[in-house]
């Protein structure tokens, strides 16, 4: 450790600091007792309906369906958009793997899109150069990391010129703009999420988004076992158990009109950090600030690489050597944690896990693992002498600080502080 409890000063907290937890206020008990009161706790009720109305009313969407999570609102998609065994799909690599594993579920093969600097989002000039690769692709997920949109007009061009269907992965960015836009609004069909860690939540559950009311139908529809209307239980194709809970809405449903509260929150967060990490090497995780306007669901940041201590990671486990001066994210992770701070690394790229190891990766040279065998071997550098493996780059420097906004300012302090001492 780069310095121990007894000799900062600094006391660990009494509570638990969390990265970011549910926020409740009352009125989503109202609803639940609702549903409870009135016998309706089955995937059917007010409260659904309520939901779906609001998140239209809100994203400004034609048609949303509620699904028991924003996994299964990826799985619709990737259905909707006919994925059949064996497709290739291009997929954001810098995410978390529920944005991937749909296009699994169906078949599909995922190909992986090396991410960007500037928002740490999909690369345009990587999307580009794998439609050069794989031409025949017809499908591209897309996710916003951590609230933060992506280059959605230079994606959404490239898309279009090659004629393929957009999924948006919105599951972290609800209420985040773009260009005054809603995200959830980019793709033919799009997800977002209430998992308990969400920017609102509903403990799980999650929403399919789209203009196109036939494919509302057929997920409502399938998400609720494929039943034809007949007088008996009759399948004629293949159908899930996805359909959100009348309880669980009850949740989002109170939650709904805390949204902008809870991104105001997370926003004063980001701007403390931005403040107090000022004379550290390292930045806060990016955005456009001319065309988006993210949610601030994370705050995270990234450690500039000359303020980097050695680091080495493995499969499951990290050492690192601390340096005046510098430290790394697993130093400053662990030392968070003795202070009964959660953090949490950076989302580890798609194309650095074991299970699609095999899989597809272009990075805006093309050939993503012969960039990433370059990198580690210690070459592959681009522009400013930076990795050409963005994401693999990012995933080794950054990390996501305590964002929870019932973390009160004064103790945002000290773990600002409690960073800050990582670095002496």
């Amino acid at each position: 450790m780069a310095f121990q409890t007894e000799s900062t000063g600094i006391s660990p907290f009494e509570r638990k600091i969390w990265l970011s937890s549910p926020t409740m206020h009352g009125p989503e008990l109202e609803y639940v007792t609702g549903a409870y009161k009135t016998n309706w706790m089955s995937t059917v009720g007010e409260n659904i309906n309520e939901v779906e109305r609001l998140a239209c009313e809100k994203i400004g969407c034609g048609y949303a369906v509620g699904l028991s999570a924003g996994t299964a609102a990826l799985h619709m998609a990737v259905k909707l958009a006919g994925v059949k065994a064996g497709d290739r799909v291009f997929c954001s690599d810098m995410t978390f793997d529920a944005t991937v594993n749909p296009v699994a579920y169906e078949g599909g093969i995922p190909v992986f899109i090396d991410t960007e600097y500037d928002t740490w989002n999909m690369d345009p000039a990587a999307l580009e150069k794998a439609f050069a690769l794989y031409p025949d692709v017809k499908v591209v997920v897309i996710a916003h990391l951590y609230g933060t949109p992506g280059k959605i007009d230079e994606l959404k061009e490239i898309c279009d010129r090659h004629g393929a269907v957009i999924i948006e992965d919105a599951a972290e960015s609800l209420g985040a703009e773009y260009k005054g836009k809603q995200t959830g609004n980019f793709g033919r069909y799009n997800c977002i999420s209430f998992n308990g860690n969400k920017i609102i939540t509903g403990s799980s559950g999650g929403m399919l988004l789209t203009d196109d009311k036939e494919a509302a139908d057929k997920v409502r529809k399938w998400s609720t076992q494929s039943r034809e209307n007949a007088p008996w239980y009759q399948h004629e194709e293949l159908g899930y158990n996805y359909r959100m809970s009348n309880v669980i809405a009850g949740v989002v449903r109170g939650q709904f009109p805390y949204l902008e509260e809870h991104i105001e929150q997370k926003k004063a967060i980001y701007e403390r950090y931005r403040e107090g990490f000022k004379d550290l090497p390292v930045v806060m995780n990016p955005y456009d600030a001319e065309n988006s306007e993210p949610n601030f669901w994370l705050s995270c940041m990234l450690i500039e690489p000359e303020g980097m201590c050695r680091q080495v990671r493995g499969e499951r486990e990290a050492i690192y050597i601390s340096e005046p001066g510098k430290s790394c994210p697993t130093e400053i992770l662990e030392t968070l944690a003795e202070y009964n701070a959660e953090g949490r690394p950076i989302w580890k790229p798609m194309h650095m896990q074991p299970i699609y190891r095999m899989n597809g990766f272009v990075t805006r040279e093309g050939n993503g693992r012969a960039v990433t065998n370059a990198y580690i071997a210690g070459g592959a550098l681009g522009k400013d002498d930076r990795p050409l493996d963005v994401g693999m780059d990012i995933f080794q420097r950054g990390l996501c600080l305590p964002s929870d906004n019932k973390m009160t300012a004064e103790e945002q302090e000290q773990v600002i502080e409690i960073v800050k001492r990582c670095f002496e």
